[in-house]
């Protein structure tokens, strides 16, 4: 009784929430690509100022950029997969965020060696999951109509 009652504001309800996470993706990835051009700015600043000494100051702002290049990748990715996040780009982003933590914190070996082994282990992670099939069930059961 009370789901009858109820069932097309609970079909509608998940598509609304939808629609507001899409928009909300896309407000996120505007920024995102916003952010994206300031670094390349940033990079062309260092570039230019002519200070050839300071190697991690590059590639820190050479993987920040390949950070943000990778979340507007996945969000882009998201809406193409039919609103679903692939696990690899977490483990991309994982990656790339750690090798710049090695890079721009090499100040003691103990913490060095745990960003290290959090590397391997994202590795091994993607290792994984490349392993297995990437096919997701096109049942939708929570959209179900009855």
């Amino acid at each position: 009784m009370l789901k009858k009652r109820y069932a097309h504001a609970l079909r509608v309800f998940p598509e609304i929430l939808q629609m507001f996470l899409n928009i909300m993706l896309v407000i996120l990835a505007l920024i995102l690509s916003v952010l994206l051009i300031k670094e390349l700015f940033v990079f062309g600043q260092h570039l230019l100022a002519g200070d050839q000494t300071d190697y991690n100051a590059y590639l820190a702002n050479i993987l920040i950029f390949f950070l943000y290049f990778e979340f507007i990748a996945m969000i882009v990715k998201y809406f193409e997969d039919e609103y679903h996040f692939p696990l690899r780009y977490f483990i991309y982003i994982g990656i790339t965020a750690m090798v710049r933590l090695v890079i721009v914190e090499h100040d003691h070996p103990t913490h060095t060696l745990i960003y290290s082994f959090v590397i391997l282990i994202l590795i091994i992670g993607y290792f994984i999951i490349n392993m297995t099939p990437r096919d997701r069930p096109d049942n939708k059961w929570y959209f179900k109509k009855e």
